[in-house]
């Protein structure tokens, strides 16, 4: 298995200076020195990967050579070099692992594809002597159809260099002119000399780029055109799972076509698991958006000979469209539940222009079952821009980023816990649930350090040590109402300066309940309204439950109100009640610091109101998902919605215009403007990777801000499956691609919370267990942190940590990872 310094990006990736453009993941790099005396040529990396990299200038790039490490290597390496290696001996070696080159038609950058099969990279050492060259020779699992498109790159960004315009303005002519047909044949290399390893740090296993090779077995063949078949190579006896077949599915026959909504020509690239890219299938494809039903669409991409893929058009195809790059992303779903991810890149902006129209406009249709020709044009604006990979607001410093880097990139190490030893085998536990209930929620303290997780018809509590670890308090064992009936509370919510909780039953909607968490009991049971049930309840303001304040907001499907226990009768306040005569499908709320509000709906719209008992302030359009679940910065700036495969992220600050600096929660935003949407998803390359791991589609938790009383709101948490995932906020209002962290477990995440006033702990409840993750165990999603490297860390011991399977029925955990057994 090899490791990777760095992180690579994929083909068509974000803007970033550093982002990969396209990359061959396993070769060999030679010197090789033809007419020279000092030997003819020299093995420099063993084990390497090639890729073109943009530059921080404008039409500039580099084809960048890394050494790759073979799995323990670097380690070893490591502990030779000692922890107190002279750090800029350890910079100087970690640049001899690179090799970097400016990408320039003096290269004479050139491909050659031997009588074996074997194809091999050329170009000039300028700073040798006359006939020295490099040498990549690509491993044999590399395709032909890699090879030609690394190729194509290299021209490209050689055009780009030369001319300073975009290589969409190439003909086939102007890209011809480096070839180079009068060089001379690539010489033989042999490795006579390969000098010894360089000491070096390395980056953990989990920076492996997702598109480079993370096995040294022979790869799964990449799909793409005609390829020249790879030689043979002789591996181990090892059992083998049965492979999963990588190839595009069979596309089916386009249904009949009522409308055709859009029909552009453009390039069809399929992302290929094994390398890990996006590898061109056709150059020429008509992508076709048509309605064939009511309120049904379908998507077809064909040649004159060929019908590549027809897909219906909903949310789950992922839709992202990159305008830098002239692109468009998705996801396709097979009957099995396979998932795989397509690009389309168009000639120009208006194409690309022309055909998300079409798509969005059938993508809106579908889910709000209305003509797309009937909402405003600024609604239809808001709804595009959303799709897009925009960048929002504020830019940050280059200094901000790379320490962002840096402190993702750190050791994975977590505190220990204070009150086990640490030996490994004193550590480690069996455990089994011993009852059928799992977690369901959880309620974070604000005012004591205490989370509250519900399992059913019991509550269990447990302390924050100053160690950031959770230690288990105690467990209610039975939640019962007043007159003695047991239940499992559906939604709880701290009150009074933590020292109560809010509970409310399934089945009766109308009745809220309030625990007195100093005796473990329910206390009261508070009738709403005869009428009007509670959908959901939030506070009176983002802090409140660190006050006294007695009174918190409610609303039903179609009504906003506010709940005064103190009241008699029905706690629902007439006089601070706002109905509406339709029904709008409320299904969310949640407060600003100031006590401002925002209501979403199973419609997709959210409300801004800056008190209750008037007309919301703001409408903010629907993409057409229901919204699970709303969050709001403690100063109004953000709101954030969870739809059931993406994220909603709102920029509610108004800019220009005589409102200028106001709030959409203060005023309303003039008739020609909208608040900015981004619209956060799992990249489709990586919904096709968690979607083969675990067999089921993205469906995220309630997505939640940091917070703190004067803390700044920088990430945002959520889960979907297995995994936990976690936004960079400065990343995502920059437009960094694939901005977020993940974490694999063995269970499904049930709940998830940052712990109060800080972004570095987030507590995560999973079926039978409940602990607290400090923010390095979460990686880059790559290969390995996708597939979830359980061995490697049961092997390393480190805390915090939930083990990979044992066996089927037992998992080996660290004592502070489980939920004591009485809970």
């Amino acid at each position: 298995m090899f490791v990777l310094r760095g992180a690579a990006k994929l083909l068509f990736g974000s803007g970033n200076n550093q982002e990969t453009l396209v990359e061959l993941p396993q070769g060999q790099l030679y010197l090789v020195r033809p007419l020279s005396p000092k030997g003819y040529s020299e093995l420099l990396f063993k084990d390497a990967s090639a890729r073109i990299r943009r530059t921080a200038q404008d039409y500039q790039y580099q084809l960048v050579v890394q050494r790759v490490y073979e799995e323990g290597e670097a380690e070893l390496l490591a502990e030779e070099e000692g922890e107190d290696a002279d750090i800029d001996a350890d910079i100087l070696a970690a640049e001899r692992d690179e090799k970097t080159f400016l990408l320039d038609e003096a290269l004479h950058f050139r491909v050659e594809q031997r009588e074996g099969g074997d194809h091999v990279l050329a170009w000039r050492d300028l700073s040798g002597d006359v006939g020295d060259v490099y040498e990549f020779v690509c491993d044999t699992t590399i395709s032909s159809a890699l090879v030609d498109q690394f190729e194509l790159a290299a021209k490209q960004c050689q055009y780009e260099r030369k001319y300073r315009k975009p290589n969409t303005l190439a003909t086939e002519e102007d890209l011809q002119q480096f070839e180079f047909f009068d060089e001379p044949p690539i010489p033989q290399a042999s490795p006579i000399h390969s000098p010894a390893p360089l000491t070096r740090s390395i980056d953990s296993i989990d920076a492996m780029p997702l598109h480079s090779s993370n096995t040294s077995v022979k790869r799964e063949k990449a799909i793409a055109g005609p390829s020249t078949p790879a030689k043979s190579t002789p591996v181990k006896s090892t059992p083998v799972k049965k492979e999963r077949n990588y190839s595009p599915p069979k596309a089916t026959v386009p249904p009949d076509a009522r409308e055709v909504m859009a029909a552009e020509k453009g390039e069809l690239h399929f992302y290929d698991f094994p390398s890990g890219a996006f590898v061109l299938q056709a150059d020429s494809v008509t992508a076709t958006v048509s309605e064939i039903g009511n309120w049904k669409y379908w998507l077809q991409v064909s040649t004159p000979d060929r019908e590549w893929l027809g897909i219906p058009i909903s949310s789950e195809i992922n839709p992202v469209f990159n305008p830098e790059y002239l692109s468009f992303i998705f996801n396709q779903f097979t009957d099995d539940g396979s998932a795989f991810s397509w690009l389309l890149r168009f000639k120009d902006q208006p194409t690309l222009d022309r055909f998300q129209e079409g798509l969005t406009s059938a993508l809106w249709e579908q889910q709000n079952e209305m003509k797309w020709a009937k909402i405003k044009e600024t609604e239809q604006n808001y709804v595009l821009d959303a799709f897009n990979d925009l960048v929002l607001e504020d830019q940050h410093s280059e200094e901000e980023e790379e320490e962002e880097e840096e402190f993702e990139d750190a050791e994975d190490g977590g505190p220990q816990s204070e009150h086990y030893d640490t030996d490994e085998e004193d550590d480690d536990v069996e455990y089994k649930p011993k009852d059928i209930d799992t977690n369901k929620s959880i309620a974070v303290g604000y005012k004591h350090d205490r989370s509250f997780v519900v399992r059913g018809s019991k509550i269990g509590v447990f302390k924050h040590t100053p160690s950031n670890h959770l230690e288990f308090s105690t467990n209610i064992s039975k939640v019962e109402t007043p007159k003695g009936e047991l239940f499992s509370p559906t939604k709880v919510m701290l009150h009074n300066e933590d020292r109560n909780l809010v509970l409310q039953k399934d089945g009766d909607p109308n009745k809220l309940y309030r625990m007195d968490l100093e005796y473990g009991k329910v206390v009261d049971e508070w009738k709403v309204h005869d009428d009007i049930p509670v959908v959901t309840f939030a506070p009176e303001n983002k802090f409140a439950q660190m006050t006294h304040e007695p009174t918190f907001l409610g609303i039903s499907r179609n009504a906003l109100y506010r709940i005064d226990p103190r009241v008699s009768g029905t706690k629902l306040v007439d006089s601070q009640l706002k109905q509406y005569a339709s029904k709008n499908d409320f299904s969310a709320l949640a407060t600003t610091e100031k006590g401002y509000i925002a209501v979403a709906s199973n419609k997709g719209d959210i409300r801004l109101f800056d008190r209750l008992g008037i007309n919301a302030k703001t409408h903010i359009p629907a993409l057409g998902e229901p919204i699970l679940g709303l969050d709001v910065s403690a100063d109004g700036r953000w709101v954030l919605a969870t739809c059931r495969n993406y994220l909603l992220l709102v920029d509610a600050l108004q800019r220009g215009g005589k409102n200028d600096g106001k709030l959409g929660f203060e005023k309303s935003f003039a008739a020609d403007s909208k608040p900015q949407p981004r619209r956060l998803a799992l990249t489709p390359e990586h919904v096709a990777q968690f979607t083969h791991e675990t067999g089921k589609p993205v469906n995220f938790t309630p997505a939640k801000f940091n917070t703190g009383t004067g803390t700044e709101e920088t990430s945002i948490i959520t889960a979907t499956g297995p995994y936990i995932i976690e936004w960079n906020l400065k990343k995502v209002l920059t437009g960094r691609k694939a901005p977020y962290l993940i974490k694999r477990y063995t269970d499904d995440v049930k709940a998830d919370d940052f712990k109060f006033g800080t972004d570095k702990n987030v507590i995560v409840a999973l079926p039978h267990e409940v602990n607290m993750v400090d923010h390095t165990r979460l990686k880059k999603p790559t290969r390995e942190s996708i597939a979830g490297d359980f061995l490697n860390a049961a092997r390393r011991g480190s805390g915090n940590r939930v083990g990979g399977p044992r066996t089927p029925a037992v998992q080996r955990l660290r004592r502070e990872d489980i939920v004591d057994s009485p809970y």
